[in-house]
């Protein structure tokens, strides 16, 4: 059972003061209209494909072949992709009472601070920091919001 699965759950053993408002939760955790609603409002796999391109861009900066015009201080902005839309939007009311969702919110901010990072030093013509800074503290923000993705799919039941 994944991260979001066991958080989503509805324990039926908890302590009133602890359960979550959604009372009526299905055995997969959330009530089935929450979970539809939160399927129709955010495409997951579109969510994952979309944070796993940004090494693909980072490193063209890097490399010096990016056409884009990134700029560091709009990168760190973790409300401005789709997904930062989303969870600081329609998710935090569907989902917000759950911790799961607040640990999602926090490491995809730490994604884009850790992306901001990268493009700056890329920028400033530290090449070798800024491929260091994407192969470990990069890599790790990115495939930690995408665990996190998955795992809030798998326990939205799909």
């Amino acid at each position: 059972m994944g991260f979001f699965s066991r958080l989503f759950r509805w324990d039926e053993n908890a302590p009133a003061a602890r359960q979550p408002a959604e009372a009526a939760a299905s055995e997969r955790g959330l009530d089935a209209a929450t979970a539809k609603a939160v399927l129709a409002e955010l495409d997951i796999d579109t969510a994952i494909a979309a944070h796993e391109h940004w090494s693909a861009r980072l490193n063209a900066v890097i490399k010096g072949t990016s056409t884009e015009q990134l700029q560091p201080d709009v990168v760190c902005l973790d409300d401005r992709c789709d997904l930062g839309k989303w969870l600081h939007g329609p998710g935090r009311a569907r989902l917000g009472s759950y911790p799961a969702f607040s640990v999602l919110v926090a490491r995809h901010k730490h994604f884009h601070m850790e992306a901001s990072a990268v493009l700056s030093l890329a920028q400033s013509g530290d090449q070798p920091r800024a491929e260091q800074k994407l192969q470990s503290g990069y890599r790790h923000a990115s495939n930690q919001v995408v665990l996190l993705l998955k795992e809030l799919k798998r326990g939205l039941g799909r």
